[in-house]
């Protein structure tokens, strides 16, 4: 199951059934979960892990030290669920001392090609990163975000879950859960409804959410005002009082 090209240090841990192709590289400090399969010409440094039932192709990096001038080569890390797929010249960096020392990125995840994750980002459960998506240091994306292709998402910016952006979106604020945004800079779009559809949102929850939205969007309220009337509706769908609590605990400002 391991080609003999590979080049795995003697202090790499495979699970049960794990493949690795020609010339990959594992270094030391670098755990693989069952089931995992690793295409041709692959590199990942640790301490990383890895968990199950993921396929990374050819000329991913994984692991590398972060971008970050500050990083003086401390042991941080980059942890990475089961059930993901991560195709080909993605490159996922390890976490910074001052960031928390981890990259973490959960299940079921799809990166298409050239997608970029840097140092301290968090990524929640089911999400799709478009080719040459990428995202700087610190970003936390919650669960089954979509990101159009060639997504730019600043540092320490929030991502609302089920969003999405349009195809070369950038922010430099966070996007609120279950938007559409697009542009450069990135502004609303209305609701992700096809999205929320698909994922089967009941029409109360959806409805309840356009009418949060168009509070927070179209009745040319301040966002203080349109949050507190937001807040007398919230009681009734768990879904708006997580637009609302996201709203709120917003540090960077929300796309407007």
């Amino acid at each position: 199951m391991i080609h003999p090209l590979a080049n795995i240090d003697p202090g790499a841990k495979l699970g049960k059934d794990v493949q690795i192709g020609a010339f990959s590289i594992l270094g030391a400090d670098v755990e693989i979960g069952n089931e995992t399969w690793i295409g041709p010409h692959v590199v990942i440094n640790g301490p990383t892990r890895i968990g199950s039932d993921n396929r990374i192709y050819q000329f991913c990096s994984l692991g590398e030290g972060p971008q970050h001038l500050g990083y003086k080569g401390e042991p941080t890390w980059l942890e990475i669920g089961d059930r993901n797929i991560i195709r080909e010249y993605c490159t996922f960096n390890r976490g910074t001392v001052a960031g928390g020392g981890v990259t973490r990125i959960g299940n079921d995840n799809f990166f298409m090609a050239y997608c970029h994750v840097a140092h301290d980002c968090r990524i929640g459960q089911r999400t799709i990163f478009a080719n040459g998506t990428s995202l700087a240091g610190h970003v936390h994306v919650e669960d089954q975000v979509i990101f159009g292709g060639f997504t730019m998402i600043h540092q320490f910016c929030h991502v609302g879950a089920h969003s999405m952006t349009g195809i070369n979106t950038v922010t430099f604020k966070d996007i609120p859960p279950y938007l559409l945004v697009s542009g450069n800079t990135a502004i609303p779009h209305g609701l992700n409804i096809r999205g929320l559809k698909r994922r089967n949102f009941s029409e109360q929850s959806i409805e309840s959410l356009r009418q949060a939205y168009k509070l927070l969007y179209k009745s040319g309220l301040r966002l203080s005002e349109a949050t507190e009337k937001i807040a007398q509706m919230a009681d009734s769908s768990p879904e708006v009082i997580h637009f609302l609590d996201f709203i709120r605990q917003s540090e960077r400002g929300i796309v407007r």
